[in-house]
């Protein structure tokens, strides 16, 4: 399986077992050891590599083989680049990367100094070869350019809470930039999260990552809202929305590091979680397991425009959503969970778009066409359904309840999807409510039954999943 475009080799690439050494091809002339090792880092252990700089050419050994198979996954979709120029990633023939200490000691150097960071120990390397200092700070100072949607303190949880456990955030508005301070629970996490998200971007062309250490070490967090939250204090108030932080305790640090430039897209499929887009990323995914009704589970996270079942086999379907974006956000989210009893597959398809059949051509209504549905949720840039994109939970969040709807009738309904209700809480207004099912599996069936569920009056239900917790 090769990672990305096409040559003369494909044929016989594609038929390459996985293992856990990748042979990496094309790469630019005075690449170093610690870019090639930057690709595998998001991934898991780096535990060895090769450089045969002479052909433009390296392998890189993971520490085991899913994490090999996750990182060509990976760049099946997104290709990847070092200094701007697409390499070629494949599994390699070898199980195991055996090298020549005495020959391969500069890489071995860099290996050694970019597995200490891992570790959480001091690296003890040349100066020539690698200069990882210490990290000075568990405080990170974020700023994001060319923010073209909006994002949120729970998009910035989500993103750094794959590198560590997360304990404070503080957003805020400065010269005109969205900015926010995060702390994690211990500096080399907020390192490694700094090396490996530094200068990419959120969404597709925009929303870009520029991260340094804060000369702060601690947060005070005052409030927990939507600027401001510290998750080791749930029992903070909400305050007045307005966020503010005192300093406990601070020192100046000077650090300098190398970047490694690693897509932090990357970082999110091997977590597993909603990912930061490369371009080029086709919005049709294949989903698998499945039965008619769960293709449009998909509308959580994207709208989706166009379903094929697959003639041959018709617990698969080919799903077109509006972009890549949204078709990354639903394989992320959705791949692996549990519907009707069976866990769903979802990846991306190598399919651009899903075709319509031809005119008189009689496809058995295997082809569905979604492109004017009215339950769009994603149609406006910037819409506030963007903020609201969270992964399947057993709580349900419901809005636009009708006027005289009590907590037995919704309590009912969302029985008879077939589920048990565990708890459920409205909102001050009653115009919204959250309802905890007993699983995940079963709010996800729910969803599925009762979003834009007619209520009368004009009042069509609006389901999605939850964050929150009762």
């Amino acid at each position: 399986m090769t990672a990305n475009g096409s040559d003369s080799k494909k044929q016989r690439l594609d038929e390459s077992p996985p293992s856990r050494v990748l042979h990496i091809r094309k790469l630019p002339n005075e690449v170093s050891e610690t870019e090639v090792i930057a690709l595998g880092l998001p991934f898991g252990k780096v535990t060895n590599i090769l450089m045969l700089k002479g052909k433009n050419q390296a392998f890189l050994e993971l520490g085991t083989e899913e994490a090999a198979i996750t990182m060509v996954n990976y760049y099946t979709a997104v290709t990847p680049q070092v200094r701007n120029t697409p390499v070629f990633i494949q599994y390699s023939n070898h199980k195991e990367l055996k090298t020549d200490s005495a020959l391969n000691q500069r890489a071995q150097a860099v290996l050694q100094a970019v597995s200490a960071v891992q570790d959480g120990n001091s690296p003890s390397s040349d100066p020539g070869v690698l200069d990882l200092a210490p990290p000075p700070s568990p405080v990170l100072r974020i700023i994001i350019d060319n923010m073209f949607y909006p994002v949120t303190l729970d998009v910035l949880q989500q993103i750094f809470s794959k590198f560590g456990t997360v304990m404070k955030i503080i957003t805020f508005t400065k010269n005109n930039q969205f900015q926010a301070l995060l702390q994690f629970s211990d500096p080399v996490n907020a390192q490694q999260a700094k090396l490996s998200l530094d200068g990419q971007n959120i969404y597709n062309s925009c929303c870009t990552l520029r991260i340094d250490f804060s000369k702060l070490v601690n947060l005070n967090v005052k409030y927990n809202n939507d600027k401001s939250r510290d998750y080791t204090r749930p029992d903070l108030p909400t305050g007045d929305g307005e966020s503010s932080f005192l300093c406990s305790s601070f020192n100046i640090f000077y650090y300098s590091t190398i970047v490694l430039h690693v897509a932090a897209a990357a970082a999110a499929a091997a977590a597993g979680r909603v990912a930061l887009s490369g371009s080029g990323v086709s919005g049709v995914l294949l989903a698998s397991n499945l039965n008619e009704e769960v293709p449009l589970i998909l509308r959580v996270y994207g709208d989706v425009q166009r379903v094929k079942i697959l003639y041959n086999k018709k617990d698969s379907a080919l799903i077109q959503l509006s972009d890549g974006n949204q078709a990354q956000l639903a394989m992320s989210h959705l791949n692996g969970q549990k519907v009707f009893g069976k866990v769903m597959r979802v990846t991306l398809s190598k399919h651009q778009t899903v075709a319509l059949p031809r005119e008189g051509l009689d496809d058995q209504l295997l082809t569905k066409d979604f492109s004017g549905s009215p339950l769009h949720r994603f149609k406006k840039p910037g819409s506030k359904n963007f903020q609201n994109i969270f992964p399947p939970s057993a709580t349900l969040h419901l809005s636009n309840i009708r006027d005289g709807v009590g907590e037995d009738d919704l309590r009912l309904l969302f029985s008879n999807s077939g589920g048990t209700v565990k708890a459920f809480k409205f909102f001050q207004d009653r115009k919204m409510s959250l309802i905890q099912m007993s699983s995940v599996e079963e709010a996800i069936q729910a969803l599925m039954d009762l979003h834009n569920y007619d209520m009368g009056g004009n009042h069509h239900l609006k389901v999605s999943f939850s964050k929150s917790t009762i």
